[in-house]
């Protein structure tokens, strides 16, 4: 019997046209029968999901990380199981997961149907599966053109890192997690549901999104330049002086003024900041 799936393309995804006419001819030589609508107005997806509940047996979406994010609620209300096709410039959820980036390799592992509850963070009610972040990440995300990402990938995000890198300014934190709280003066604060974050980063060596923890990751720098000569430890996620690392269920972050923080690479909220791990909410097909 065919599995019935609501495919989800964004056309304006690094590789959407094309990723969206190589999905539908994979999934249907793999027996899926498919229904598909448009993810290019994101804030749609959990409406859409929702109102395919009852017709459909999965969800399959093909773009990057800041489109599935945005189908988080329509997934939670419905519990469908998710499909992914990396389609993006980062794909950190996919990476994650361990799911490759080739189309075919990642149908394959939708239609073998091996399903694995996987853990959602949340920061003041805004939801991400993989990273919330703080500093150089939000002002570099809230300055990068759409039109770049979709043409130039990870080297948009590098040339615009450089701008604000020249022009940053340390900020100061509190952090209190596990009833703990320590003051930081620093140009970047990273909370990590997943393993990845940025380009491929990792925010700490033993981190997963099954884990039912939170990881934060913060340079402790006065100057900007300090940061470079600990680039192969961020790189890695190692621990190393100049570098906290802490985990928790929950984390609080407070600011002398709002910062803002994007949620898997989108702006959503600003400090203070209450940021938690949601265990097992939402089962997704895996390899």
């Amino acid at each position: 019997m065919k599995q019935r799936a609501l495919l989800l393309v964004n056309p304006h995804a690094r590789r959407g046209k094309e990723a969206q006419m190589q999905a539908v001819r994979e999934l249907q030589a793999l027996e899926f029968e498919l229904l598909q609508e448009s993810a290019e107005n994101p804030q749609y997806l959990p409406q859409i999901i929702r109102q395919y509940r009852q017709q459909v047996d999965l969800v399959i979406i093909s773009s990057g990380d800041g489109t599935v994010n945005a189908a988080i609620e329509g997934l939670l209300d419905t519990q469908l199981p998710l499909g992914i096709l990396p389609s993006g410039t980062a794909n950190n959820l996919a990476r994650s997961l361990k799911i490759p980036r080739s189309l075919p390799a990642a149908c394959k592992i939708i239609a073998a149907g091996k399903i694995r509850p996987i853990d959602l963070g949340s920061v003041n009610g805004k939801y991400f599966f993989n990273v919330a972040g703080l500093g150089l990440s939000a002002q570099i995300n809230r300055r990068v053109p759409k039109a770049w990402k979709r043409r130039f990938g990870v080297l948009a995000y590098a040339a615009v890192a450089l701008q604000v890198l020249w022009q940053a300014q340390p900020f100061e934190a509190e952090i209190r997690w596990n009833n703990q709280s320590t003051q930081v003066k620093t140009f970047q604060i990273t909370v990590c549901n997943g393993r990845y974050y940025g380009s491929g980063l990792v925010v700490a060596e033993d981190a997963a999104i099954d884990d039912q923890r939170l990881d934060l990751y913060s340079v402790k720098a006065q100057q900007w330049w300090e940061m470079l000569a600990l680039l192969p430890a961020i790189v890695q996620g190692k621990k190393v002086p100049g570098v906290l690392t802490l985990q928790g269920k929950e984390i609080n972050i407070y600011t002398k003024e709002p910062n803002l923080i994007d949620t898997d690479g989108e702006l959503t909220t600003t400090t203070p900041a209450q940021f938690r791990v949601i265990p097992r909410a939402l089962p997704v097909f895996v390899p």
